[in-house]
């Protein structure tokens, strides 16, 4: 695996799950936090393992970001 190449490929799905694009909604960048994640195992930039963490830690996030949707504040 090339560590500059994994290096810019981490940073670019962090960017993505801090700052989702504009009009991005929690369902949205769930599923393009995935995608990159099984692109860059696909790719070999990432391992087996470092792709379940990442997908691991995405859907975390998507559940808490759901959670309470349509019970009102």
């Amino acid at each position: 695996m090339n560590d500059h190449r994994k290096s810019l490929a981490l940073k670019a799905w962090e960017r993505l799950f801090n700052q989702p694009e504009i009009r991005m909604d929690a369902e949205e960048q769930y599923e393009a936090l995935l995608r990159l994640a099984d692109d860059f195992e696909e790719d070999g930039i990432i391992s087996p393992e470092e792709r379940r963490a990442l997908i691991e830690k995405a859907t975390v996030f998507y559940a808490q970001s759901v959670a309470g949707v349509g019970e009102g504040t």
